[in-house]
Protein backbone atom coordinates (compact mmCIF):
# COMPACT_ATOMS: atom_id res chain seq x y z
CA UNK A 1 0.00 0.00 0.00
CA UNK A 2 0.98 3.41 -0.89
CA UNK A 3 0.81 6.06 1.69
CA UNK A 4 0.61 9.73 0.97
CA UNK A 5 1.89 12.34 3.73
CA UNK A 6 0.13 15.45 4.84
CA UNK A 7 2.39 18.79 4.31
CA UNK A 8 2.64 18.54 7.89
CA UNK A 9 4.47 15.18 7.51
CA UNK A 10 6.20 16.21 4.64
CA UNK A 11 7.70 18.85 6.78
CA UNK A 12 9.09 16.56 9.65
CA UNK A 13 10.22 14.36 6.58
CA UNK A 14 12.51 16.96 5.51
CA UNK A 15 13.69 17.89 8.40
CA UNK A 16 14.99 14.21 8.79
CA UNK A 17 16.53 14.96 5.48
CA UNK A 18 18.52 17.83 6.01
CA UNK A 19 20.10 15.97 9.16
CA UNK A 20 21.00 13.76 6.37
CA UNK A 21 22.65 16.25 4.06
CA UNK A 22 24.25 17.72 6.93
CA UNK A 23 25.87 14.27 8.00
CA UNK A 24 27.04 13.68 4.88
CA UNK A 25 28.52 17.11 5.11
CA UNK A 26 30.22 16.17 8.29
CA UNK A 27 31.62 13.00 6.77
CA UNK A 28 32.79 14.96 3.63
CA UNK A 29 35.18 16.88 6.08
CA UNK A 30 37.22 13.40 6.80
CA UNK A 31 36.93 12.07 3.44
CA UNK A 32 41.36 11.28 2.50
CA UNK A 33 43.30 9.28 1.82
CA UNK A 34 44.36 7.04 5.16
CA UNK A 35 40.97 7.16 6.27
CA UNK A 36 39.12 3.96 6.99
CA UNK A 37 35.06 3.65 6.19
CA UNK A 38 34.39 2.92 9.88
CA UNK A 39 36.31 6.39 10.89
CA UNK A 40 33.95 7.47 8.39
CA UNK A 41 30.75 5.57 10.35
CA UNK A 42 31.61 6.65 14.00
CA UNK A 43 31.65 10.42 12.47
CA UNK A 44 28.59 10.05 11.21
CA UNK A 45 26.94 7.92 13.88
CA UNK A 46 28.12 10.66 16.59
CA UNK A 47 26.77 13.67 14.51
CA UNK A 48 23.08 12.31 13.95
CA UNK A 49 22.76 11.23 17.80
CA UNK A 50 24.27 14.90 18.81
CA UNK A 51 20.99 16.21 16.50
CA UNK A 52 18.75 14.20 18.56
CA UNK A 53 18.01 11.73 15.85
CA UNK A 54 19.14 8.14 15.80
CA UNK A 55 20.77 6.24 12.70
CA UNK A 56 18.11 4.50 10.37
CA UNK A 57 20.14 1.86 8.95
CA UNK A 58 22.23 0.52 12.19
CA UNK A 59 20.59 -2.32 12.89
CA UNK A 60 18.29 -2.54 9.79
CA UNK A 61 17.57 -6.07 9.32
CA UNK A 62 20.95 -6.36 11.29
CA UNK A 63 23.16 -3.96 9.20
CA UNK A 64 26.24 -3.33 11.34
CA UNK A 65 26.42 0.18 10.73
CA UNK A 66 24.75 3.87 10.64
CA UNK A 67 26.81 4.34 7.02
CA UNK A 68 26.76 1.97 3.48
CA UNK A 69 29.84 2.91 2.44
CA UNK A 70 30.82 1.05 -0.58
CA UNK A 71 34.50 1.85 -2.41
CA UNK A 72 35.05 1.82 -5.96
CA UNK A 73 33.83 -1.51 -7.41
CA UNK A 74 31.08 -1.60 -4.11
CA UNK A 75 27.72 -0.66 -5.78
CA UNK A 76 25.73 -0.33 -2.14
CA UNK A 77 25.50 -1.40 0.80
CA UNK A 78 29.23 -1.42 1.95
CA UNK A 79 29.84 -2.63 5.05
CA UNK A 80 32.05 0.16 7.74
CA UNK A 81 35.32 -1.55 8.51
CA UNK A 82 38.54 -0.59 9.67
CA UNK A 83 40.53 -3.04 7.35
CA UNK A 84 39.01 -0.49 4.65
CA UNK A 85 40.86 2.14 4.37
CA UNK A 86 40.75 4.90 1.31
CA UNK A 87 43.30 5.79 -0.94
CA UNK A 88 43.94 8.42 -3.44
CA UNK A 89 42.08 7.57 -6.77
CA UNK A 90 39.37 5.63 -4.73
CA UNK A 91 35.70 6.59 -5.19
CA UNK A 92 33.18 5.92 -2.24
CA UNK A 93 29.74 6.04 -2.17
CA UNK A 94 28.22 6.81 1.07
CA UNK A 95 24.55 6.48 1.84
CA UNK A 96 23.11 7.35 5.29
CA UNK A 97 19.88 7.58 6.95
CA UNK A 98 18.13 9.20 9.74
CA UNK A 99 15.28 8.18 12.29
CA UNK A 100 14.22 11.75 13.17
CA UNK A 101 10.61 12.64 14.94
CA UNK A 102 8.98 9.64 13.60
CA UNK A 103 10.26 9.83 10.11
CA UNK A 104 12.95 8.78 7.85
CA UNK A 105 15.71 10.89 5.75
CA UNK A 106 17.81 8.92 3.11
CA UNK A 107 19.88 10.41 0.64
CA UNK A 108 23.70 8.94 -1.17
CA UNK A 109 27.04 10.97 -2.06
CA UNK A 110 29.78 9.55 -3.46
CA UNK A 111 32.87 10.84 -3.31
CA UNK A 112 36.07 11.32 -5.08
CA UNK A 113 39.14 10.55 -2.99
CA UNK A 114 42.02 12.56 -3.85
CA UNK A 115 43.12 12.53 -7.68
CA UNK A 116 40.36 10.13 -9.64
CA UNK A 117 41.07 9.26 -13.16
CA UNK A 118 38.97 11.09 -15.52
CA UNK A 119 36.58 8.53 -16.80
CA UNK A 120 35.90 7.74 -13.23
CA UNK A 121 34.70 11.33 -12.46
CA UNK A 122 33.09 11.24 -15.75
CA UNK A 123 31.04 7.90 -14.32
CA UNK A 124 29.96 10.06 -11.33
CA UNK A 125 29.28 13.37 -13.37
CA UNK A 126 26.76 10.91 -15.44
CA UNK A 127 25.18 9.21 -12.68
CA UNK A 128 24.50 12.58 -10.21
CA UNK A 129 23.21 14.34 -13.68
CA UNK A 130 20.77 11.15 -14.02
CA UNK A 131 19.60 11.49 -10.90
CA UNK A 132 18.05 15.11 -11.69
CA UNK A 133 17.00 13.81 -15.26
CA UNK A 134 15.11 11.00 -13.11
CA UNK A 135 13.46 14.04 -10.39
CA UNK A 136 12.33 16.03 -13.18
CA UNK A 137 9.96 13.86 -13.96
CA UNK A 138 8.77 13.30 -10.15
CA UNK A 139 5.38 14.70 -10.30
CA UNK A 140 1.91 14.45 -9.89
CA UNK A 141 0.34 12.45 -13.45
CA UNK A 142 3.33 10.98 -14.09
CA UNK A 143 4.46 7.06 -13.35
CA UNK A 144 6.93 5.55 -11.77
CA UNK A 145 8.35 3.69 -15.09
CA UNK A 146 9.02 7.48 -16.40
CA UNK A 147 11.93 8.13 -13.82
CA UNK A 148 13.04 4.81 -14.21
CA UNK A 149 13.17 5.14 -18.42
CA UNK A 150 14.55 9.12 -18.18
CA UNK A 151 17.46 7.53 -16.38
CA UNK A 152 18.32 4.45 -18.15
CA UNK A 153 18.04 6.87 -21.52
CA UNK A 154 20.26 9.23 -20.18
CA UNK A 155 22.87 6.73 -18.68
CA UNK A 156 23.14 4.18 -21.18
CA UNK A 157 23.08 6.96 -23.92
CA UNK A 158 27.00 8.00 -22.73
CA UNK A 159 27.77 4.41 -22.21
CA UNK A 160 26.97 3.31 -19.00
CA UNK A 161 24.79 0.65 -17.30
CA UNK A 162 22.26 0.14 -14.62
CA UNK A 163 21.86 -2.15 -12.04
CA UNK A 164 18.50 -4.25 -12.45
CA UNK A 165 18.73 -5.51 -8.91
CA UNK A 166 18.19 -3.14 -7.04
CA UNK A 167 16.07 0.49 -7.09
CA UNK A 168 14.94 3.47 -5.23
CA UNK A 169 11.25 2.93 -3.03
CA UNK A 170 8.93 5.07 -0.92
CA UNK A 171 9.65 6.40 2.34
CA UNK A 172 7.93 7.50 5.13
CA UNK A 173 7.95 6.69 8.65
CA UNK A 174 9.58 3.26 7.60
CA UNK A 175 12.99 3.15 5.46
CA UNK A 176 11.30 0.84 2.95
CA UNK A 177 7.73 1.28 1.32
CA UNK A 178 5.86 1.15 -1.41
CA UNK A 179 6.10 1.91 -4.62
CA UNK A 180 9.86 0.51 -5.91
CA UNK A 181 11.46 2.68 -8.13
CA UNK A 182 13.54 1.37 -10.61
CA UNK A 183 16.10 3.27 -12.49
CA UNK A 184 14.84 1.64 -15.49
CA UNK A 185 11.83 0.90 -17.17
CA UNK A 186 9.31 1.91 -19.82
CA UNK A 187 8.08 5.27 -19.77
CA UNK A 188 4.21 5.20 -18.81
CA UNK A 189 4.33 2.21 -17.23
CA UNK A 190 3.84 1.26 -13.33
CA UNK A 191 2.08 3.07 -9.81
CA UNK A 192 0.81 6.72 -10.98
CA UNK A 193 2.64 9.37 -8.83
CA UNK A 194 0.28 11.28 -7.05
CA UNK A 195 1.08 14.51 -4.92
CA UNK A 196 1.72 13.59 -1.01
CA UNK A 197 4.00 10.18 -2.37
CA UNK A 198 7.49 10.54 -0.82
CA UNK A 199 10.06 8.53 -2.80
CA UNK A 200 13.50 7.86 -3.22
CA UNK A 201 14.99 8.15 -6.32
CA UNK A 202 18.91 6.43 -6.39
CA UNK A 203 21.04 5.81 -9.65
CA UNK A 204 23.19 3.06 -9.29
CA UNK A 205 25.59 3.28 -11.79
CA UNK A 206 28.43 1.06 -13.66
CA UNK A 207 31.34 1.14 -15.85
CA UNK A 208 31.50 -1.82 -17.75
CA UNK A 209 28.43 -4.09 -17.68
CA UNK A 210 25.47 -4.10 -15.46
CA UNK A 211 26.61 -7.19 -14.09
CA UNK A 212 26.20 -7.54 -10.13
CA UNK A 213 27.85 -9.85 -7.15
CA UNK A 214 25.76 -10.25 -3.82
CA UNK A 215 29.02 -10.86 -1.29
CA UNK A 216 29.21 -13.74 1.03
CA UNK A 217 28.45 -11.26 4.23
CA UNK A 218 24.77 -10.91 3.14
CA UNK A 219 25.41 -6.98 2.07
CA UNK A 220 27.73 -5.86 -0.12
CA UNK A 221 26.70 -5.73 -4.04
CA UNK A 222 29.54 -5.62 -6.22
CA UNK A 223 29.89 -5.06 -9.98
CA UNK A 224 30.90 -8.61 -12.05
CA UNK A 225 33.72 -6.71 -13.72
CA UNK A 226 35.42 -5.03 -11.07
CA UNK A 227 34.93 -1.84 -12.79
CA UNK A 228 33.85 1.39 -10.66
CA UNK A 229 30.03 1.95 -9.55
CA UNK A 230 28.40 5.45 -8.84
CA UNK A 231 25.30 6.03 -6.70
CA UNK A 232 23.93 9.09 -5.40
CA UNK A 233 20.23 9.53 -3.81
CA UNK A 234 17.73 12.12 -3.29
CA UNK A 235 14.25 11.70 -1.36
CA UNK A 236 11.24 13.44 -3.15
CA UNK A 237 7.84 14.35 -1.90
CA UNK A 238 5.82 14.54 -5.35
CA UNK A 239 3.86 17.69 -5.88
CA UNK A 240 1.62 19.36 -8.85
CA UNK A 241 4.06 20.52 -11.14
CA UNK A 242 7.68 19.93 -9.91
CA UNK A 243 9.11 18.04 -7.21
CA UNK A 244 9.75 18.75 -3.62
CA UNK A 245 13.90 17.65 -3.22
CA UNK A 246 13.21 16.95 0.81
CA UNK A 247 17.21 16.46 0.77
CA UNK A 248 20.13 18.53 0.17
CA UNK A 249 23.95 18.05 -1.68
CA UNK A 250 24.21 21.90 -0.21
CA UNK A 251 25.87 21.33 2.75
CA UNK A 252 28.08 18.78 0.96
CA UNK A 253 29.00 21.83 -1.78
CA UNK A 254 30.09 24.02 0.76
CA UNK A 255 32.92 21.21 2.20
CA UNK A 256 34.09 20.46 -1.08
CA UNK A 257 34.50 24.32 -2.31
CA UNK A 258 36.27 24.23 -5.66
CA UNK A 259 35.57 20.39 -5.91
CA UNK A 260 33.34 18.53 -7.95
CA UNK A 261 33.00 15.81 -6.08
Amino acid sequence: MIYLKTDEEIELMRAANLLVGRTLAEVAKIIAPGVSTLQLDKRAEEFIRDNGATPAFLGYNGFPGSLCTSVNDHVVHGIPSSKVVLKDGDIVSVDCGTKLAGFTGDSAYTFAVGEVAPETLALLRTTKESLYIGIEHAVAGKRVGDIGAAVQQYCEARGYHIVRELEGHGIGKNMHEEPGVPNFGRRGTGPELRSGMCICIEPMVNMGSKNVIFDRDGWTVRTKTGKPSAHFEHCIAIRDGKADILSSFDFIKEVLVDREF
